[in-house]
């Protein structure tokens, strides 16, 4: 199976890296937000599926992510050091509000609310910050009319050169392919086999000597991190970024994405992110049915139906074709000796 999976994987990767030369432009960049949202699925990844932390902060931080990355586009004329905030100040909210939310033995319901609750505080927030005077630096945040005319990404140190459609494509799936392959090496170092057995068993993994709250915190720490990166990716795909990227609706896809592709892998909530995500943009321009109504269908589905998810189930198939039709020919060679006897 793992032969056919990595298979498939390069083969996704080609295509990926191919699409520049057999799209249009325009389809390209709609393409390129299915790219940008697929890394902040692995972010889920490894929060959720890798470390057993149901949180619904991957929003919070893909949307500090997204403004830190426009404000500091802003105030200093490049994205350089704009990607690098995109980065920073998501990990340090993370190690801040992990600190409190591991340290403090908060149990998972709790901190999924807890981050769900920081969303909608940062939602309300970023709303209320409307006029010229709520700004930082010569950027003004915008209040819930957002942040348009976000700095495209350039060159780095070159300002003037920003980087075109094409080129801004296959950034995204540099850096999605970078994540992915970074994450599948994380997971099996030391560290990853401590979290894994901090996941299955918190209690246990602690009386051998591993502190779980330190392991835990980094593990978010790292999912925010790319989270921010996929925030920052955003904001200048879009060149606008709005206090939508923390509202309830938002952060809640985000766990649909990871059901619906299987929690337990790290590609399963990148294959369910392309597909809600195309499925709500084909609801949005057909004005078939409200696209909310399909997305918590799907979702009650799925935890009823299939609780592992697309891409789990779709493994256990393929690795149960080949031994029910070894238990075949096993059966027709019994039957061809019973009828020599």
């Amino acid at each position: 199976m793992h032969g056919w999976g990595d298979a498939a994987l390069v083969a996704c990767a080609l295509l990926a890296f191919a699409m520049p030369w057999l799209v249009e432009t325009f389809t390209l960049v709609g393409i390129n937000v299915f790219v940008i949202l697929s890394v902040l699925a692995l972010s889920m990844s490894l929060v959720w599926g890798i470390g057993g932390v149901l949180s619904f902060g991957q929003s919070v931080f893909f949307g500090l992510g997204a403004y830190a990355y426009a404000v500091a586009a802003g105030n200093f004329g490049g994205s350089t050091i704009a990607l690098g905030a995109a980065i920073v100040v998501p990990s340090a909210s993370a190690a801040l509000l992990g600190y409190f939310l591991f340290y403090g033995r908060i149990s998972d319901v709790y901190l999924a609310v807890i981050t769900l609750t920081v969303s909608l505080i940062l939602y309300h927030l970023i709303n209320t910050l409307a006029g010229a005077d709520f700004r930082i630096g010569d950027v003004t945040l915008g209040g819930y009319n957002g942040m348009p005319g976000v700095a495209p990404i350039h060159v780095p140190w070159d300002a003037t050169r920003a980087l075109s459609y094409e080129a801004m494509y296959l950034l995204s799936v540099v850096v999605l392919v970078l994540v992915y392959v970074g994450l599948r090496r994380l997971v099996r170092t030391d560290f990853g086999r401590i979290v894994a057995a901090v996941r299955e068993n918190e209690l246990r993994a602690e009386l051998l000597g591993y502190d779980a709250r330190r392991y835990k915190l980094a593990l978010f720490v790292i999912g925010a991190a790319i989270a921010g990166i996929a925030g920052a990716l955003y904001a200048a795909w879009g060149s606008f970024v709005g206090p939508d990227v923390f509202g309830m609706s938002f952060a809640a896809q985000i766990i649909i994405w990871a059901q619906v592709g299987g929690v337990g892998t790290l590609a399963g909530p990148v294959v369910g992110c392309i597909l809600i995500q195309a499925l709500t943009t084909w609801l949005g321009t057909s004005h078939v049915t409200d696209a909310n109504l399909v997305l918590g269908a799907l979702l009650m589905f799925f935890v009823l139906v299939m609780p592992s998810g697309l891409l789990p189930r779709l493994a256990a198939l393929i690795a149960a074709t080949p031994i029910e039709s070894r238990a075949g020919s096993r059966d027709e060679s019994r039957t061809d000796a019973r009828s020599l006897r």
